[in-house]
């Protein structure tokens, strides 16, 4: 263990839960964990809590991370009124065809969409590894994935439609973890640490880098696609000069405080002096354009979202499809998949604008959007 445990704050929307305290502490008394801060968010997850931002001087800790790394949001205009989704006839073709464009998983699609050649030939730091890259990760390529990752139209104050968009690096980000927890060392019963200086260290940090890369490119193939299906709709364009792109599960190497410190967001998004974000609410609830506010003592960190208030099992016992329903109010997506799509209900998750106002001092909000059209996968 460590000689002294280190430093942690909160900006919390709730109170944490015992089982969230208790694996906040163990991860403070981890070897060489010099800061952490507790995002508004924040919840339990497998070893390491989602809404955490964690600062080593040289200790890697992949789980701080977690297995959708580069997992982020990308937002950006069309330029069209939101109005257009109005017509129930034109929401559904769109919706349908963002379906078909998009498929949550790899096999739904009968044909592969290219990846930019400085994704496409990013060699990963293992043979094994560069098989799943050159395999499941040209076929997971743009698709969308499952639980709490979407694609959103949405409208601005101004009336203005906004694409949304929420994935992350599919099965090589997992496999990734997977194949450097093998070489890690371990800490205790449920944490195991890399030294960045070494080989295998160095190995996960090159690997991690190709794996956001890949992650931000499947979003920005994502988007192209939405675009392709709004202008065959409505002869929409994309702005993708109104592009704003982040990312929320990585490992950088920052300056805090006048120290060089390895920062690990697992759930938290960085949020420098002046950088745009996309803080996202639940589906049907309203979602923020944020700029950060570069506060140090939350490591230039925020909330990636507005974090669930209910676990899966919980929400699928509790909300029933009526309730999801009623929740959802005039936000066009695929009632068919009500069911399984419980629980990711609104109710099962924290208020975004109570999150908002727990870290008033870390962003300030530069637009509000409302939902329009939701598309998950399942």
């Amino acid at each position: 263990m460590s000689e002294a445990a280190a430093s942690v704050r909160s900006w919390l929307a709730s109170a944490m839960t015992k089982e969230v305290a208790r694996a906040i502490e163990r991860l403070r008394h981890a070897p060489d964990v010099q800061q952490m801060a507790v995002m508004p968010d924040v919840h339990l997850a497998a070893e390491v809590c989602v809404g955490l931002a964690v600062a080593t001087s040289r200790l890697l800790y992949p789980q701080a991370v977690g297995g959708d790394i580069g997992c982020g949001m990308l937002a950006a205009r069309f330029d069209v009124e939101a109005a257009v989704l109005h017509n129930a006839k034109l929401a559904g073709r769109v919706l349908a065809g963002i379906g078909r464009a998009i498929p949550a998983r790899r096999r739904n699609r009968s044909a592969v969409i290219g990846q930019p050649n400085e994704v496409a030939n990013a060699e990963l730091s293992d043979p094994r590894l560069d098989a799943i890259r050159r395999k499941e990760g040209l076929l997971e390529f743009a698709t969308l994935g499952s639980g709490n990752h979407f694609i959103e139209l949405q409208s601005d104050e101004d009336g203005r439609l906004w694409l949304m968009v929420h994935s992350g690096s599919r099965a090589l980000g997992q496999a990734i973890v997977e194949h450097h927890r093998a070489r890690a060392e371990p800490v205790d019963q449920r944490l195991w640490a890399l030294d960045a200086g070494s080989e295998a260290g160095m190995a996960y940090l090159h690997d991690v880098a190709r794996a956001r890369a890949y992650a931000d490119a499947s979003r920005r193939a994502i988007a192209e696609e939405v675009a392709r299906v709004l202008r065959d709709a409505v002869g929409a364009r994309l702005c993708w000069e109104t592009l704003i792109t982040t990312d929320h599960n990585h490992v950088a190497f920052e300056r805090h405080g006048g120290r060089e410190l390895w920062v690990h967001r697992k759930g938290a998004m960085p949020a420098r002096l002046g950088e745009s974000g996309v803080l996202p609410g639940s589906m049907g609830t309203l979602s923020f354009h944020v700029e950060g506010r570069g506060h140090e003592p939350a490591l230039c960190s925020s909330a990636h979202g507005a974090g669930r208030s209910m676990s899966r099992g919980e929400a699928r016992a509790k909300v029933s499809e009526r309730a999801l329903l009623r929740q959802m109010g005039p936000v066009w997506f695929d009632v068919r998949l009500a069911r399984e799509l419980c629980d990711e209900a609104p109710a099962a998750y924290k208020d975004i604008r109570e999150v908002l106002a727990a870290q008033h001092e870390l962003v300030k909000v530069t637009r509000t959007l409302r939902p329009e059209l939701n598309d998950k996968g399942v």
